[in-house]
């Protein structure tokens, strides 16, 4: 039996190019050595597994050019700081430093997790990395910079890493798939490289698990059932139901994944993560964002097509909020479903909204096009003449040239029938002249419609000013703050049908402005109070001098 390899340490990079994700910092210490210009202090900081210390070993053989790893024993020195992080332990290095190399020409210093020496190890250590000898270079490794204490910091060359994009993660782990003759979907790969990250080491550890779990035949579906993760088919499902507010659905729904063993934070995290793809797949520009394969990314696309923008910004705050507010609360489950009902109604509002304009467009087109055929009629019985028999002549006969005077004269017919068709749907919009009182009767009719509803939030608003007609057709009203502004204009549709009903101008249109200076000062002290009372009765000052009072 063949000794068992880990993937982490299997395919753990030998050569600077075999290093993922970290091209920038690889190239400058390519061209450091090359030109002879490394410096004898380095940090390399950065999150866990995206090769700090890899590339603190390649470095170390590269400077001496060392081509046996074996070799490399001989004049590399590894120190782990979380284990040996005194002063003691320092000072025994400080010894070591000192002694030149036995075999190259440098001896090198890795001290990884070097955010754990003490203060005073830190301290013993300064002198010998502001002044090492010639033949020393030292390499610290830390994941946590901010723990570093300014002195060191300004004695290191700082090599930032990054954490190792998704993309980069999937397309290493199907390289080693392929290697290795391991069945696989690139989705099931993305969810590994997803949950990783950013980390190489965690990805290869969770990958080398999941292997062996499938029998070497990586899926969707088994992969995502393992690492916990509710694929998008789910949410698919989920988020139809809650366009359709059917909260029957909704809560068996949510009993079945709960069911499954996903905790709650998981699914919210999920939703949240859709909902932020229902977003992106409203531009072509960010769908590229989104990493799912093209049956389930043309879904997503349909699905967010019935959706407002603001709607579904308003859903990912609704997410977020419980997220946050979830330790807080005592019943758990009851507060993931509340968060889904409150989605859910807001989805549900923006459907109603879509559907009522999609109405109004399809009725507005069957009078324009009912206007159109009955002005064709009227035209065909004003004029059964000369111009009727050529038109019937031209239309019978299917060879005759866009250029004969029978065409011609046909093209003029139309386009009289099309003017006078303007012109008769121009008489038939409403735009009759309405005075100030007008308005507000009608305004006021509106509110009280509102408040017999049990809309008083919206009614309180209309409450705020009295309407007034900037233009011919455009009434202002201003409201106290940005709030009351975007609730007014989700309110707005509603409000100008009905004004333009009532009034008979169908031509009517609202500007909505935020006038801050509108908000009355209230005087709260004693003085304030005072200076009102005086400019009503100016006698008041004299009875203030008299007695000497403090006003």
């Amino acid at each position: 039996m063949n000794e068992y390899v880990i993937s982490a340490l299997k395919y753990r990079p030998t050569e600077f190019n075999e290093v993922i994700g970290q091209s920038s910092i690889t190239q400058t210490l390519t061209n450091a050595i090359n030109l002879n210009q490394l410096p004898q202090a380095l940090l390399f900081c950065g999150p866990r597994g995206v090769g700090k210390t890899s590339c603190a070993r390649i470095l170390a053989r590269k400077i001496n050019n060392q081509e046996k790893e074996d070799d490399i024993k001989f004049n590399v020195f590894e120190l782990d700081a979380a284990s040996n992080n005194s002063v003691d332990d320092i000072r025994n290095l400080n010894e070591q430093v000192r002694i030149p190399p036995q075999v190259g020409k440098y001896k090198i210093y890795i001290i990884d997790e070097a955010h754990m020496l003490s203060t005073s190890a830190f301290n013993a250590f300064l002198k010998t990395l502001e002044e090492p000898p010639k033949h020393a270079i030292f390499i610290l490794a830390t994941t946590e910079k901010n723990k570093i204490i300014p002195t060191i910091l300004s004695r290191c060359q700082i090599y930032d890493f990054k954490s190792i994009s998704s993309g980069d993660i999937a397309l290493h782990l199907k390289n080693i798939s392929l290697k290795n003759n391991i069945k696989f979907e690139d989705q099931a790969l993305n969810i590994i490289s997803e949950t990783a990250e950013g980390a190489m080491r965690d990805a290869l550890s969770l990958y080398d698990r999941l292997v062996n779990l499938t029998n070497a035949n990586l899926t969707t579906l088994l992969v995502s059932e393992n690492l916990s993760i509710l694929n998008h088919e789910i949410y698919i499902q989920l988020t139809e139901k809650l366009l359709n507010n059917n909260i029957a659905d909704i809560l068996i729904n949510i009993d079945e994944i709960l069911k499954k063993g996903f905790s709650h934070l998981d699914f919210l995290s999920g939703l949240s993560n859709y909902f932020r793809n229902l977003m992106l797949s409203k531009n072509k520009d960010t769908l590229k964002f989104i990493n799912s394969k093209e049956p389930v990314l043309n879904k997503i696309i349909l699905q967010s097509d019935k959706l407002e923008m603001k709607t579904i910004i308003k859903s990912i705050s609704i997410i977020n909020s419980s997220e946050i507010k979830y330790k807080q609360s005592k019943n758990k489950r009851l507060h993931i479903e509340f968060c889904l009902l409150d989605i859910a109604e807001k989805l549900s509002n923006s459907k109603k909204k879509t559907k009522i304009i999609k109405q109004s467009f399809e009725e507005e087109n069957i009078t324009n096009n009912t206007s159109f055929s009955e002005a064709t009629e009227n035209q065909n019985l004003k004029k059964p003449n000369k111009i009727e028999l050529k038109n019937k002549d031209a239309s019978e006969n299917k060879n005759v040239s866009g250029l004969s005077l029978s065409s011609i004269n046909f093209k003029k017919e139309n386009e009289k029938i099309q003017l006078e068709k303007q012109q008769s749907s121009e008489k038939k919009n409403l735009n009759e002249i309405f005075t100030k009182k007008d308005l507000i009767d009608v305004w006021n009719s509106y509110l009280q419609d509102k408040l017999k509803n049990g809309d008083k939030n919206i009614a309180s608003i209309l409450k705020i000013n009295t309407p007034s007609i900037e233009n011919k057709n455009l009434i202002n009203f201003s409201v106290l703050n940005d709030s009351n502004k975007i609730e007014l204009e989700e309110e707005k549709t509603n409000l100008l049908l009905f004004l333009r009903k009532h009034l008979k101008n169908d031509e009517i249109n609202l500007k909505i402005t935020v006038n801050k200076l509108d908000i009355k000062k209230t005087e709260y002290s004693d003085k304030e109070k005072y200076k009102i009372l005086l400019k009503k009765n100016s006698q008041l000052d004299i009875l203030r001098t008299t007695f000497d009072l403090e006003f």
